[in-house]
């Protein structure tokens, strides 16, 4: 056993505590990793606050990276020093989803966070909030929740590719098939938004406009690629046709999860023009419409899980955008902390400020 310390949620609803934790040697198709930073993401906050189920008490933490210090009997492709992407969602292969290719969608891809990895200093059995439990000095995963760190990309920047970059980068790429050329709204300039608005930008979309609702968040938007910036308002979707010459974007990325900014990328979104909703909502945000609308407008509206992506396959593209320039992953990041101060990044959250906090071990 080693003791690390960690960010735990005791229970739903409960703030987060810094408390020592016990991790065992890793198993048979384990791998231990000392992390070098954790993303905040807004997921986190959706498994605190119960809108996301997961089993407590937890360490929650889902994008990450570090450096391999152990493996158990069988792991092969990543050994001891290697700086490895913590991977949350490991496909099984195997399942319906699996072997239609739509990894992102397996259904035994949060089996892990069901079991038991670590302990409380008192005995209280902690679960790994999705497979990983990132806010942790030190990890203990499957195999499988591990890729190895691209060459050319910081340890350290390498952990937004774990969820915000895919999530952003292949709701643009995957989901959306966003063209060269075609106009694009981005809702949310969070760490998910400001990568699809870089996702956006390495597509090669004219007009890019990002909509937040806080207005400090304009000069992060337009370095990440937008060309516009509108204040959420009731007003929005007039906004956004008025940028357009009255018709709408041809793709509207929503990364928030709220009925009310479903509703309004829907309606920002040209006739025959494509809606991806990215953002993760309660149960109880309802979107409605109507049968004549659907059949007049003519527009596309899709869910968008993990980017639509494969972690195995996008994360070297995504890489190559480092390496080339085209993709900056230290632009997504407004705030640099320690694991003390996730808690006040969730209270950032709430309140709609700054983009990825990012937690530096």
């Amino acid at each position: 056993m080693v003791r690390v310390r960690a960010a735990v949620l005791p229970a739903v609803g409960s703030p987060l505590e810094i408390a020592g934790i016990d991790l065992p040697e890793p198993g048979p198709g384990q791998v231990r990793v000392r992390l070098a930073a954790a993303g905040v993401c807004h997921s986190d906050l959706s498994l605190s606050d119960g809108t996301m189920r997961v089993p407590v008490p937890a360490v929650l933490g889902h994008e990450g990276a570090g450096t391999v210090v152990s493996v158990g009997e069988g792991v092969t492709h990543v050994a001891p020093g290697d700086g490895v992407v913590l991977n949350w969602a490991p496909a099984c292969g195997s399942c319906h989803a699996c072997g239609l290719g739509e990894v992102w969608l397996c259904g035994n891809a949060l089996t892990g966070a069901g079991e038991v990895y670590a302990r409380r200093s008192d005995g209280t059995d902690l679960h790994p909030g999705l497979n990983v439990a990132a806010f942790a000095e030190e990890t203990v995963v499957a195999a499988a929740c591990v890729l190895p760190v691209p060459d050319g990309v910081p340890l350290t920047d390498a952990a937004l590719l774990g969820c915000a970059v895919l999530t952003g980068y292949g709701a643009v790429h995957h989901a959306a098939r966003v063209r060269e050329g075609e106009t694009v709204a981005v809702f949310g300039a969070g760490g998910v938004g400001l990568a699809a608005l870089q996702a956006a930008r390495i597509a090669g979309a004219g007009r890019i406009v990002a909509v937040d609702v806080s207005p400090a968040k304009e000069d992060l938007a337009r370095a990440a690629g937008a060309t516009d910036y509108v204040v959420a308002s009731d007003t929005t979707a007039r906004a956004i046709r008025k940028l357009t010459g009255g018709n709408g974007v041809d793709v509207a990325v929503e990364c928030v999860g709220r009925a009310v900014t479903i509703r309004t990328a829907w309606e920002s979104t040209r006739r025959g023009g494509r809606t991806t909703v990215v953002g993760i909502g309660g149960k109880d945000q309802q979107v409605t419409f109507n049968a004549l609308e659907l059949f007049h407008w003519g527009r596309t509206l899709s869910g968008c899980v993990y980017g639509n992506s494969d972690p195995a396959v996008d994360l070297p593209v995504l890489a190559e955008h480092v390496r080339a320039g085209r993709l900056d992953l230290g632009a997504l990041v407004t705030d640099r902390i320690g694991l003390d101060d996730i808690p006040a990044a969730f209270e950032n959250m709430v309140a709609g400020k700054g983009g990825r906090a990012l937690v530096v071990f």
